[in-house]
């Protein structure tokens, strides 16, 4: 952090407040003395203090914060906005536009009209519209540019912010406080600083009192920001470096597994061309059948031939009954007839 001096301090005129009778009685305790009807500040308790706001500047900043710079008058205007470009910081040193902070989503949509308009005339598209609307289109850019050009980056409402000169600020301030917003004030003899939260007293109205006591918070600022830029490239590069890692560990594994699926594959294949190998030579040691037997049918069995019968005698006479194997022989194979009667075997023979 960059000390400042007193001897820096009496070189810019910080010292020297308003005049007497222009003096707010609650700025009393920063007040060195009196001459030639001018106060003098402690410079003491300034450099003391603005160490204070440093140290809470760049710890803001070291953090990811955004502070904005707000100084509308003359002598402050050049520097504000050196010194917000120089840190990547917001600013406002044209006009503080009412709702600024606390309407900040329809300033939004400004915001977002002037990009696109800046987009326009990057791209050549204003050059093609008629002279009427291109000359509006014109002067609403410009307008625009002066009021929110040093905000249009600004995608929140800050995490703090440093005024110059509280009275002419006023808007801004009271904006501030409604939002709870931490406040660096550069105050004078005749501003009030209750509701500042780091006081600065110092001349507001000189511009190397001014430019001093910006460069002093912008410079904090500017490197505890450059400091946050640097790890969270590092810690972007690292998360890349952390992605690839797992990218190709992810595209190894599944490699891996693929060739696994595919060996897998392979072997079931192999089984399978192996086994229907097999089921061919199997089919082919039997013996095919030929054709002939094949196409005729077999020859059902031959039916048995019947018994001869014997002729009756003539002892036998005609009540004596047929022996049964005789009724058993004329039967036809498979059929069942009924017993003959013997009376008419008898009669026959």
């Amino acid at each position: 952090m960059a000390d400042v001096g007193i001897a820096e301090l009496l070189e810019a005129g910080v010292h020297f407040g308003h005049q007497t009778r222009r003096w707010n009685p609650k700025m009393r305790r920063f007040i060195f003395g009196e001459r030639g009807g001018i106060y003098i500040i402690d410079l003491l308790k300034t450099q003391a203090l603005l160490a204070q706001a440093q140290e809470f500047a760049g710890t803001l900043a070291h953090r990811g914060g955004t502070v904005l710079f707000v100084g509308t008058k003359k002598q402050a205007r050049d520097t504000i906005k050196e010194v917000a470009e120089a840190s990547d910081m917001p600013y406002v040193n044209h006009r503080w536009l009412g709702g600024l902070l606390t309407n900040f989503q329809t300033i939004s949509q400004r915001i977002r009209r002037l990009h696109d308009l800046e987009r326009y005339e990057t791209d050549g598209q204003l050059e093609l519209l008629p002279t009427r609307e291109r000359m509006a289109a014109q002067a609403d850019l410009a307008k625009l540019r002066a009021n929110l050009g040093g905000v249009k980056n600004m995608q929140r409402v800050p995490d703090a912010m440093f005024v110059i000169d509280l009275k002419t600020e006023e808007i801004a301030v009271k904006e501030a406080r409604r939002l709870r917003i931490p406040i660096i004030g550069l105050v004078d003899t005749n501003c009030d600083p209750d509701g500042i939260d780091f006081v600065v007293p110092g001349n507001d109205d000189a511009i190397r009192s001014c430019a001093l006591i910006t460069q002093a918070i912008g410079q904090v600022v500017s490197e505890g920001h450059s400091v946050f830029r640097a790890e969270e490239e590092r810690a972007r590069k690292e998360a890349e470096e952390k992605a690839r890692i797992e990218a190709e560990a992810r595209a190894k594994r599944e490699a891996e597994e693929q060739a696994k699926r595919e060996a897998e594959e392979q072997v079931k294949k192999e089984a399978e061309e192996r086994a229907a190998a097999e089921r061919a030579a199997a089919a082919a040691q039997q013996v095919p059948p030929t054709p002939a037997a094949s196409a005729t049918p077999a020859p059902a069995p031959a039916a048995p031939a019947p018994a001869p019968t014997e002729p009756a005698t003539s002892s036998t006479t005609a009540s004596e009954p047929a022996t049964e194997p005789v009724a058993v022989a004329a039967e036809a194979p498979g059929e069942s007839k009924p017993a003959d009667d013997p009376a008419k075997e008898a009669s026959t023979a």
